[in-house]
């Protein structure tokens, strides 16, 4: 049995509000086991003896857009490689003045893109490339202004990555 995360995209902003009891009870419907929502953000915890992702994120992908009307996106993970993203942190977790996040993407070739940014400065927007992630650790209240944010906010990417606070995936996976 493997211990599955669903990250949906766009969730509960831009008009499209999922309330965490319907979002379980989707994944109760679909047959997974142990199922537990994490905010209301669209953050899934599952369990699931399916061993092609790909497959199983199509089949989530497909109910969600069955059920609640919308283009619906996710990037499906395990708990195991959350855990490796998150001990994989790059930057001091514990900087009280900074806020730890990790952008998921459906492929590399966003993620490349974002951790190839040029002209950054490091003080400003760290950025580092990982497993499956581009990490970020910018000052806190300054997530929709440093260059690194504006460039993460182009259309380009919405349909290709979401990202998640740090904290987030530890409750996840905790």
């Amino acid at each position: 049995m493997t211990t599955w995360i669903a990250l949906l995209r766009g969730v509960n902003v831009g008009g499209i509000t999922i309330r965490s009891a319907d979002l379980r009870d989707l994944f109760d419907g679909l047959g997974f086991t142990g199922v537990r929502t994490v905010l209301a953000s669209g953050n899934v915890a599952f369990e699931s003896d399916a061993s092609d992702a790909g497959r199983l994120k199509s089949r989530i992908e497909r109910a969600l857009a069955d059920r609640f009307g919308y283009d619906a996106w996710i990037v499906l993970t395990t708990a195991e490689h959350v855990a490796h993203v998150i001990d994989a942190f790059p930057f001091d977790a514990d900087d009280a003045s900074r806020q730890p996040w990790v952008i998921f993407g459906s492929g590399d070739e966003p993620l490349d893109e974002l951790a190839a940014a040029d002209g950054l400065d490091p003080d400003v927007d760290p950025i580092a490339r990982g497993d499956g992630v581009v990490y970020w650790n910018p000052v806190k209240g300054t997530t929709t202004d440093t260059p690194f944010a504006k460039l993460l906010a182009k259309a380009r990417f919405k349909p290709t990555t979401t990202n998640r606070n740090l904290r987030t995936l530890a409750k996840l996976v905790g």
